[in-house]
């Protein structure tokens, strides 16, 4: 699809004192139709198109481990193609990642396209900010469905206040963080908010910390996922406290060192 066909996505998302209460309170919300179901549906296409030409997995699934059964993962797509590049830069996106965070502005970390093929596995507990040499309490995730989905397609679950304590493990996305969280949330008494069916152009936005994890696809239809991080403009790049935050360093603030603004080429801050 052209990119002059597309829809703009600027018009401004009526964002409550109720889901920003939530987002903070909960660690996560969830928001009816940040897209329309039409919008979601026009900007399905070129995401799509993009993932199966960027992806790089052929193995089939049996012959993955559970981070590789989990999905088909490709990130910055925003970098490869222009049109996926509008709905990453969107501002209306952008203003409710800034408005949940009670932030001026936002910049973008990286987007990822979550595709989970019919028979992928469960995405084990874990929390993103592990990952990232940010302050994780001041990035945030909008995870959306391109199509419309149940719990059997993948749905999201999330470990309600766990982003309260900051980071609660380096172990990575394995079986080993579903079994360290699973023996966590038993301990701390912390309830999981389970999967629900989501239309199209609905999200969830998710705190760096908090602690979620996605169902099986058990349904024969790819689960169609898009992401899009973002982070409060004026933060510090954090010394990498792990091998994988060195990697993130590299690559997605490229050229920046411990203790510089977070404000590279790559990060873009977006209007609101």
């Amino acid at each position: 699809m052209p990119i002059d066909t597309l829809p703009e996505l600027t018009t401004a998302y009526p964002v409550s004192d109720g889901d920003v209460t939530a987002y903070r309170a909960n660690g996560h919300v969830r928001l009816a139709q940040v897209a329309t179901r039409e919008e979601a549906a026009a900007y399905r296409d070129p995401i799509a198109a993009a993932v199966e030409r960027l992806s790089t997995e052929t193995r089939p699934l049996a012959e993955r481990d559970s981070y590789g059964m989990a999905f088909l993962q490709v990130m910055n797509l925003w970098r490869h193609d222009e049109d996926v590049a509008r709905f990453v830069m969107a501002s209306r996106f952008a203003g409710v990642a800034a408005q949940l965070l009670g932030v001026p502005r936002v910049r973008l970390y990286h987007d990822q396209a979550l595709f989970k093929e019919p028979g992928g596995g469960y995405t084990p507990w874990h929390q993103d900010a592990m990952y990232w040499p940010l302050d994780g309490s001041r990035c945030l995730t909008m995870w959306m469905p391109l199509v419309d989905i149940t719990p059997d397609h993948g749905g999201l679950a999330f470990a309600t206040g766990s982003h309260a304590d900051g980071p609660l493990s380096d172990i990575g996305i394995s079986d080993a963080s579903e079994e360290h969280f699973d023996r966590l949330l038993a301990e701390r008494g912390l309830v999981a908010d389970e999967p629900v069916a989501m239309q199209a152009g609905d999200a969830s936005f998710h705190s760096g910390w908090t602690v979620h994890k996605a169902l099986g696809n058990t349904s024969t239809q790819m689960r169609e996922v898009m992401t899009v991080i973002w982070f409060a403009d004026g933060l510090p790049v954090l010394e990498p406290a792990n091998p994988a935050q060195v990697n993130d360093l590299a690559s997605w603030l490229p050229g920046l060192t411990p203790g510089d603004v977070a404000a590279s080429d790559a990060n873009p801050v977006l209007p609101r």
